[in-house]
């Protein structure tokens, strides 16, 4: 019996700190998911093209002249000359093409491409994009993109009715466009880098300068503002910057981050962050409403009565609520996010006014945190 108490008191030893410490492991971010590394970044295509084969769902030539430019144009450059003479199809639709080209993207990669109409074309569907070059913000060709376009619209229409899902005029084409130009970067060449935080903060910035040279064993990292945190990679590192960034990148922060309420007037969403502390605070939170019923009812005489005629009688019922039976809950000092929201439901507050009673708090000077309205 004495051992079996003993084996017993060793498994909850060695059970407990587990259990202590799984809040503060589920904290944890890596690194890679709240930074982004200099250079590392996508950038922006765009370019202006035209989708073919449509069945006369295209763009009116009369009300697209650019369409109509375009058509031509790409005609004369295939040897076919059509100056002069007026066209009347309806199976072609200019188009704007947008693509992002993913960080070290190598030549003769391929990437997706976004499609949407610029005329008046209805339905874009069974369509096939032409050579598009897609350009970057210096003007130069970074890909050039065609392919058959994909829509996931649903688009009918009879005599009477019609009936659309989606949106038609914008497609996808997988895979569409080859890039062939490569944005010249080279990690070798750098002799520090930057790590920009998504979401700027002091205690973050500093506990990953702290985590990186508890790594590196030398003070590479410094927090230099609360969006940027700079790494100079050690002489004998800077041999294989890759590996020594996708270790770096690996690493486990707690991240930081300051009390904000977040209000969404228009949909009554509230989104609340953990470290909102609310003061010792009563609220009460009742309407008057006015219920006003109209039920006419028709009098008429008796059948085959010689005298009388048929009226109509108002009936009207009004009911008033004051909000007579509405409770005052107290929140006391220090409440954390849980307590608030119970608190809050026990009065049957619904989101519209849960965001005035904050409003209200915050006002007051109780609420603890930031109130950001979207």
């Amino acid at each position: 019996m004495v051992r079996f108490v003993w084996i017993l008191l060793g498994i909850l030893a060695f059970s407990a700190p587990i259990t202590a410490t799984n809040p503060a492991q589920a904290a944890e971010t890596r690194i890679k998911d709240i930074v982004d590394f200099e250079g590392v970044r996508d950038n922006m295509l765009v370019g202006y093209g035209l989708v073919v084969g449509l069945n006369g769902t295209g763009d009116s030539l009369t009300n697209a002249p650019f369409t109509e430019q375009s058509l031509y144009g790409m005609l004369e450059r295939l040897g076919v000359n059509v100056r002069g003479i007026d066209l009347k199809t309806k199976n072609v639709a200019a188009v704007m093409v947008t693509a992002t080209l993913r960080p070290f993207a190598t030549q003769g990669s391929r990437i997706d491409v976004d499609i949407a109409s610029l005329g008046d074309a209805k339905n874009l569907m069974g369509g096939t994009l032409l050579v598009t070059p897609l350009l970057g913000a210096d003007g130069e060709v970074y890909a050039v993109g065609q392919g058959p376009v994909a829509t996931s619209a649903i688009s009918a229409q009879g005599a009477a009715s019609s009936v659309t899902r989606g949106v038609p005029t914008a497609g996808r084409v997988a895979n569409g466009a080859i890039v062939e130009r490569e944005i010249p970067f080279s990690l070798s060449q750098l002799g520090a880098m930057r790590l920009s935080l998504r979401n700027p903060d002091f205690t973050t910035a500093t506990r990953i300068s702290n985590t990186v040279n508890e790594f590196l064993h030398n003070k590479a990292a410094q927090a230099i503002s609360p969006s940027s945190v700079v790494l100079t990679i050690p002489a004998n590192s800077q041999a294989d910057w890759v590996k020594t960034i996708t270790s770096i990148e690996q690493l486990s922060v707690t991240p930081d981050e300051i009390a904000k309420v977040v209000i969404d007037e228009k949909s009554g969403v509230i989104v609340m962050g953990e470290k909102v502390r609310i003061s010792t605070v009563a609220i009460s939170q009742g309407n008057l409403t006015i219920r006003i019923t109209e039920t006419p009812q028709v009098s008429q005489p008796q059948p085959f009565s010689q005298t009388g005629t048929t009226t109509t009688v108002d009936r009207t019922n009004i009911q008033i609520d004051d909000g007579a039976d509405s409770k005052v809950t107290v929140l006391h000092g220090g409440v954390s996010l849980q307590e608030l929201v119970h608190g809050l439901n026990s009065l049957g507050v619904g989101p519209r006014d849960i965001i005035s009673i904050l409003q209200a708090i915050k006002t007051a000077g109780a609420m603890q945190a930031d109130i950001e309205v979207m």
